[in-house]
């Protein structure tokens, strides 16, 4: 099974990447990542000094990860004399530094670190929401480097499109989709504290729960843009999750949030899983994935109404107790009332055993 795909020109063997973050943030991270079997390696932010992180800063749950994580805390001259040039010695793969923040920092680090990098990653994390300063950063990197450039979105971005429209225009590449969303806060009742966060007692969350947000945003971009590269990021946790981006219209994936909530061996888990994934909903590729991206939903106002198998059914009585419209009673089978019922979906979406169908 062919698991490349190509992210402006660089072939990568197989889709998945780490996420900028903690797992990449030196060099024995790094290797780590890199063993792993990734298909390119992404570095934690560099910016022009070094952050000054609060501890505790990263909190996990079940579905999510929250974090108070800045830009890497390591110096740039760590990174620009002793991290980059021995990983860049060793690396047998794509090489994607991640770099942060200013029109100012890119002018003093992008002739830095353009040597050891095969493309950037620029965080707009903290840059706020003004295109024309998103325009100028980019200008400003482009100027010092013929890499290509892909722009990392917060998901606050009012306008994706637009986003993604003034960073072609000033010479990116591409884009990286999304960044964590917040500011999020986390309370404990029984301390009534709140747990982790900066001086604000804020953090940022990420992984599984906000996969919808991420899947949105990339759709958004590829409709409007056909051409240009999109990294997808938001929520992945699996070989199925790797795939759905895939048809929103990325070309590759990072994921970082589900290692820290799932274990760090998550990277060759899914990568190990691919190939049968693809055939099993008999794709032939990767490439092939990305031809067939899904089309827009047909929306639709007559309802379906759900059909029960019930053999399969446990009498679990889920359906029943969820049900908004309460068209479901459970006496020794399932009963679906259709005149109460809206065809809403939620009960196919939700029976644990997909006894249910016919809705979605």
């Amino acid at each position: 099974m062919d698991l490349s795909t190509n992210i402006s020109g660089i072939k990568i063997d197989n889709p998945v990447m780490p996420a900028s973050g903690p797992l990449v943030g030196d060099y024995e991270k790094i290797m780590f990542i890199d063993s792993m079997g990734v298909g390119a390696i992404v570095t934690k932010t560099i910016s022009i000094k070094a952050a000054q992180v609060p501890r505790p800063c990263i909190y996990g749950e079940n579905n999510f990860a929250m974090n108070a994580e800045l830009w890497s805390e390591l110096p740039p001259e760590k990174w620009i004399d002793e991290i980059l040039p021995k990983v860049k010695k060793v690396l047998k793969k794509p090489l994607i530094v991640s770099a942060g923040y200013s029109k100012e920092d890119m002018e003093k680090l992008i002739p830095q670190l353009d040597s050891f990098a095969d493309a950037f990653e620029i965080s707009t994390h903290y840059v706020g929401k003004d295109y024309n300063t998103i325009a100028e950063i980019v200008k400003a990197i482009r100027k010092n480097t013929n890499k290509p450039i892909f722009m990392k979105i917060s998901p606050h971005i009012p306008d994706p499109v637009e986003f993604t429209k003034v960073a072609i225009e000033n010479g990116a590449n591409g884009i990286v989709a999304i960044n964590s969303l917040g500011p999020t806060i986390k309370i404990d009742i029984k301390s009534r504290k709140i747990l982790i966060g900066n001086e604000k007692g804020q953090v940022w969350m990420s992984g599984p729960a906000i996969k919808p947000i991420a899947l949105s945003i990339v759709k958004t971009i590829r409709d409007a843009f056909k051409d240009i590269t999109i990294i997808g990021v938001g929520g992945i946790k699996s070989a199925d999750d790797v795939i759905e981006f895939l048809l929103a219209g990325a070309d590759a994936v990072q994921l970082l949030s589900s290692a820290l909530i799932y274990g760090k061996d998550i990277y060759e888990k899914i990568i190990n899983n691919l190939p049968k994934k693809l055939e099993k909903y008999n794709f032939k590729s990767i490439e092939d994935v990305k031809s067939q991206r899904v089309t827009d939903y047909q929306t639709k106002y007559t309802p379906n109404h759900p059909i029960v198998d019930h053999q399969k059914c446990t009498l679990c009585r889920i359906c029943e107790r969820v049900c908004p419209y309460f068209a479901i009673k459970i006496d020794e089978k399932v009963n679906v009332d259709n005149s109460k019922c809206f065809g809403c979906g939620l009960c196919e979406s939700r029976c644990p055993v997909k006894a249910i169908s016919g809705v979605l």
